[in-house]
């Protein structure tokens, strides 16, 4: 079985940074795709930067610019750096991986999510 879990959230004052990172593991085969997704209160979950193995980027709209995904294929993690916070970036994050494990067929998993906080 395969497991995420993340970490570095947090409380941070507008303006400011922080750095997510997510680990895959367990009995795994292989890890393509890996991403950051999050959810605000009362509202829908969305994409928020995507990474391919070989390291093809996507981001958001909302935070091009300020915020840098990477994975370390090697370890099976992935990170997020997210720069210049806004009030708005505050939400769950979590992250998903597309996994092969030794049971056998590919799938997505998911973290537990970490909470981001914008505040003074």
């Amino acid at each position: 079985q395969v497991q995420l879990v993340e970490s570095g959230g947090g409380l941070m004052q507008p303006g400011g940074s922080l750095g997510l990172s997510c680990a895959a593991s367990g009995d795994i085969i292989a890890v393509n795709d890996m991403a950051w997704y999050r959810r605000a209160p009362g509202g829908r979950r969305e994409l928020v930067a995507r990474i391919t193995h070989a390291g093809s980027t996507t981001y958001s709209d909302s935070v091009k610019g300020r915020f840098t995904i990477t994975r370390n294929n090697a370890a099976n993690t992935v990170s997020l750096q997210m720069n210049s916070l806004k009030p708005e970036d505050a939400a769950a994050y979590s992250c998903k991986a597309n996994v092969r494990a030794t049971t056998g067929p590919w799938q997505n998993d998911w973290g537990q999510g970490t909470q981001v906080t914008v505040d003074y």
